[in-house]
């Protein structure tokens, strides 16, 4: 078995690296968003994001891999590691650059190694952490960080030495709902009216929401990579903190390469049909993906309709089981999400940073799972409960 390490996606077959699924990797792992974040310019040196995969060979063949990014800083990488980072400089101690297993601007979980399938994912999965460490070392990396691994691969990277950090995002999860009405009979009255009247309120504004899918993605790639670049910008832009980290380059490359996973929302004037709001998500059989979203025209529970409750509708009729809404957020919650875990995995090679950030994890591991525990036992929006 050889490691060796990429400075570009492009440098890794397409096909090699995209036969390493197995259906439980997003479509962000795939080698073509990758590649138009690296080719584009949004995920590159020059932005902070040095790719730095990692390939595992057997002779000619790639049998397992992890996307990999050096990091100066934690600008969107969604770590949540600013405390670290700031405890890290008062004591005089380097915390940057990093090594990031991870999505760059993603914080959708995932896969974050892949491995082909009839190999064996415990030992590759070590083996690849051994070459994540090596490569920290020789380039003087303080750590290595797998950001949004599935439950189980967060185990596997433990086993393997990385501590493994609880989190939570909010997710809408499909209990097998036939109709949205079916959906709302779960809350409780007074959330059911509120959510009633805030999807009245699309008609109310003159509006019309649809989802545009691979056959009009690819009439017209231009027009609408430009219209989903317009609208997210349209939204950062308005945001003192707002990054533009999705430049123009990119939306087109992947509306391009591959509109099959992606959905594009959009809220447009019944009366001439313009484009009024929109939002941006990549779709894989089972989950769903909000990502970016972006309006022309304020109107007054616009965003709910564009982001949530549009495709809370699609992904019952269309069976989806998972819609992420991304990160943040607790004004999901009224709208039918719920706090579900998330992890990330941890190894610094100072010990003066590695021992008290495990001790900190464990102790944070601890109270975020009885919160979630008791959140989910005491729903404040659903009458009825889960059956365990």
């Amino acid at each position: 078995m050889e490691i060796r390490v990429y400075d570009a996606i492009a440098k890794v077959p397409e096909r090699a690296w995209d036969a390493l699924a197995d259906g439980r990797e997003t479509p962000f792992v795939r080698w073509a968003w990758l590649e138009a974040l690296e080719t584009s310019g949004c995920a590159t040196a020059a932005t902070g994001w040095q790719p730095c995969h990692l390939t595992l060979w057997r002779g000619d063949e790639l049998v397992a891999a992890a996307p990999a990014y050096i990091k100066e800083d934690s600008d969107g990488d969604f770590s949540r590691d600013w405390g670290w980072a700031d405890a890290a400089m008062r004591a005089r101690i380097p915390y940057y650059p990093k090594l990031v297993l991870t999505v760059p601007f993603t914080p959708c979980t995932g896969r974050r190694v892949l491995v082909r399938a009839g190999e064996d994912r415990a030992e590759l999965t070590e083996m690849l952490v051994g070459g994540a460490l090596e490569v920290a070392k020789q380039a003087g990396l303080s750590s290595v960080h797998a950001l949004f691994p599935l439950p189980e691969e967060a185990r596997q990277l433990e086993a393997a030495g990385l501590a493994r950090r609880v989190s939570y995002q909010y997710h809408w999860r499909n209990d097998g709902y036939r109709t949205f009405d079916d959906f709302l009979a779960r809350f409780d009255s007074k959330k059911r009216n509120q959510a009633k009247r805030e999807r009245a309120s699309v008609a109310q504004h003159g509006l019309a929401l649809r989802t545009l899918r691979e056959a009009e993605l690819r009439e017209a790639p231009k027009q609408w990579a430009d219209a989903a670049y317009e609208l997210h910008r349209s939204t950062v832009d308005k945001l003192m903190w707002g990054r533009r980290w999705i430049n123009r380059a990119f939306y087109r490359r992947v509306v391009e390469r591959m509109p099959e996973q992606l959905e594009l929302v959009v809220a447009e004037r019944q009366s001439d049909g313009k484009l009024v709001a929109g939002a941006f998500n990549v779709a894989s059989k089972t989950h769903l993906y909000g990502r970016y979203w972006g309006c022309f025209e304020e109107y007054r529970f616009l965003h709910f309709n564009v982001c949530m409750y549009h495709s809370i509708e699609e992904c019952i009729r269309r069976g989806v089981q998972v819609f992420e809404g991304g990160a943040g957020g607790e004004h999901k919650i009224p709208r039918g999400f719920e706090p579900s875990e998330t992890f990330s995995s941890h190894l610094f090679l100072d010990e003066r940073l590695d021992r008290p950030i495990r001790e900190f994890i464990a102790r944070e591991a601890d109270e975020r799972e009885r919160a979630l525990a008791e959140w989910q036992k005491n729903s404040p929006i659903f009458k009825l409960k889960k059956a365990s």
